[in-house]
């Protein structure tokens, strides 16, 4: 399209009112309201540029035709002039008609309805925010998907630049991508680093032109992880599983950031607690010794350990978690080792063996020189005594004990024990128990058999005419004595069992005359024999009369 002679121009004058003009949402003057679609950010030229939104030099070249467009104050002047200085031909790249209604329909192919730095809005025609003839301008900033800030120019008005918001009615109908102005990936990014939790995985940037600035964005699953906007970043139990990546967005100013996602990495795994200087464990391997863990150090901390003691790699049941551990008789022979075992939330549970193995385990012996002895008898009243003989080591602690019928006697510790009526017919023991720390206990058990007791015999006789009654009382203490008891006098005799320890007997054929009565208690297997002599003075008998006879 030739430039057109004023006479035509003033022909056509009506029509070119329409060519670019806009329908404006809101005044250029004033403070338009918080909820209207766009906002004059500056009007004119001069004000423009010093307002830091120049027009690109168009201000001083608006008398030229660009792209067969009228010059002057005119949309598609402006936007074609813009597209040139960008590095598109100075031919218009379709046919037919130069209206701004038409450029999106004339290059549909490139397009959408996705803003972006450097390409064109477009208002077909008798759309709200533009007239019968449409409206095109310049995307300088896209500051989110519904928010844009454009620079404009428009017939028989003024050049301006304007902030756009998709909550009215001036949003553009679709954007033209001729020449946008975008960072553009080269080199794609990429992770490094191991995909477990604790290690740290970095954003290789990759390559972009122009050179921008970068930020990041780490996602789970595709799902932006909170506060991950660093360029390195350590998964942590949350992770576990998942595979991640990052929104790496290069921005530059007056261009549209380019957004890459990096491939997925592999799913997380669980990290691994790595120790750093092992536990360890001292004391001596002796029976009654008392071992002591100290717990070892881990390049990342753990929630919670736990010490664990072994015998022979078995783990002592009810160690868990004891800094120390007494030996016991039950361990002699085997050798104790000690584990730590580490958790923590997202990492495999981890142990480290203390480096030390003690044992094996051993107990000391006590040697018996020469002999323990005990003295005394068996019998009522008497004391009874240990004597402690000679031992290896002689340093040994030298406990007694005193047992009557294998019960323990209360009280009865000490050397020497008095037998007293209640171990009347009981075996009674005595046990010296010789210990010393790390060592056996060994014992010497002396048994003095049955308690024996002595027996009291009391006699009592009364003489008759030619015969005696005598009664008999035998006691003993700790027992009833039972058994025969035989009396004599002279050539009379007689033999009876006591009962409850009385006899009762009659001696008869006693010559007159004062006569010696003895009693013999044989005794029992508990009670000592006894015996006893008394007098009696027998009677003379009457004699019979012829009557009698």
């Amino acid at each position: 399209m030739s430039p057109p002679t004023r006479p035509s121009l003033l022909r056509r004058g009506a029509a070119l009112v329409l060519l670019c003009a806009l329908l404006p949402a809101v005044v250029p003057t004033g403070t338009p309201p918080a909820t209207a679609s766009s906002v004059y950010l500056c009007t004119g030229y001069k004000p423009c540029a010093q307002a830091d939104m120049p027009s690109s030099g168009y201000g001083k070249v608006n008398d030229q035709m660009y792209w067969r467009m009228y010059a002057g104050h005119n949309c598609t002047n402006y936007v074609a002039y813009r597209l040139i200085q960008a590095g598109m031909s100075t031919e218009r790249p379709w046919s037919g008609t130069g209206m701004a209604y038409n450029w999106g329909h004339a290059m549909k192919d490139i397009t959408d309805k996705v803003p972006a730095v450097g390409s064109v809005a477009w208002w077909d025609r008798n759309v709200s925010g533009a007239g019968s003839s449409g409206h095109v301008a310049i995307v300088e900033q896209v500051v989110s998907d519904t928010e844009i800030i454009i620079s404009e120019d428009s017939w028989s008005g003024d050049f301006h630049w304007r902030r756009i918001i998709k909550d009215g009615t001036s949003w553009p109908t679709g954007f033209i991508h001729f020449v946008d102005k975008k960072v553009t990936n080269k080199v794609a990014p990429r992770i490094t680093g191991t995909a477990q939790v604790g290690a740290t995985l970095k954003a290789a940037k990759g390559r972009w032109k122009p050179k921008p600035s970068y930020s990041f964005q780490w996602l789970a699953d595709l799902v932006p992880i909170p506060g991950a906007t660093a360029q390195t970043f350590a998964p942590g139990p949350d992770q576990v599983g998942a595979q991640l990546s990052v929104r790496v967005t290069a921005s530059k100013a007056e261009f549209t950031p380019g957004v890459v996602d990096t491939p997925a990495t592999t799913p997380v795994a669980k990290g691994e607690l790595v120790s750093t200087a092992p536990p360890e464990i001292s004391g001596d391997a002796e029976v009654d010794a008392v071992l002591t863990a100290t717990p070892g150090a881990w390049a990342t901390a753990p929630d919670a350990t736990e010490l664990r003691w072994k015998s022979d790699g078995k783990v002592i049941g009810g160690s868990a978690g004891q800094p120390q551990l007494t030996l016991t008789k039950a361990m002699v022979g085997t050798t104790i080792t000690a584990v730590e075992v580490a958790q923590r939330a997202g990492f495999v549970r981890a142990t480290a063996p203390a480096p030390q193995a003690l044992g094996p385990v051993v107990q000391g012996v006590i040697e018996v020189t020469s002999p323990f002895e005990a003295s005394g008898r068996n019998h009522y009243g008497s004391a009874l005594t240990l004597v402690p003989g000679v031992t290896e080591p002689q340093d040994v602690a030298l406990t007694y004990t005193w047992w009557r019928d294998g019960v323990r006697i209360v009280g009865a510790d000490a050397a020497t024990y008095v037998l007293t009526d209640a171990d009347v017919g009981h075996e009674v023991i005595g046990k010296v128990t010789m210990s010393k720390p790390r060592y056996e206990p060994i014992a010497r058990r002396f048994s003095f058999g049955r308690t024996t007791t002595p027996s009291s015999v009391v006699l009592k006789a009364k003489g008759r005419k030619g015969k005696a009654a005598v009664r008999v009382l035998v006691s003993a203490p700790g027992a009833v004595p039972s058994g025969p008891v035989t009396i004599r006098s002279g050539k009379a005799s007689a033999t009876t069992s006591l009962e409850d320890g009385i006899a009762r007997v009659v001696l008869r054929d006693l010559r007159p005359g004062t006569r010696k009565v003895t009693v013999v208690y044989a005794g029992s297997d508990v009670v000592l024999r006894g015996r006893e002599l008394t007098e009696v003075v027998v009677k003379k008998p009457r004699k019979k009369s012829s009557k009698e006879s």
